[in-house]
């Protein structure tokens, strides 16, 4: 199965020449030579996969003085 990168990474992994190699773009499942409109519809495929809303919060870490029981059922 193909990656599916985010813009970000799309343009990240342009060569110094402006341009992508045969071998990324085969990992991204773009065939070759890659047709016009590959970058758009990778952003899109992109964008469909991502869950709707804002990305959840990281967890909080416990306070300091939390500690939890533990239950002994042997």
């Amino acid at each position: 199965m193909p990656v599916l990168p985010s813009p970000e990474e799309i343009e990240a992994a342009k060569t110094l020449k402006g341009a992508w190699t045969r071998a990324q773009l085969a990992e991204w499942g773009v065939p070759w030579p890659p047709p016009k409109g590959w970058k758009d519809e990778l952003i899109e495929r992109w964008e469909a996969a991502r869950p709707a809303g804002p990305p959840a919060p990281p967890p909080t870490p416990a306070p300091a003085d939390f500690a939890q029981d533990t239950l002994d059922f042997g």
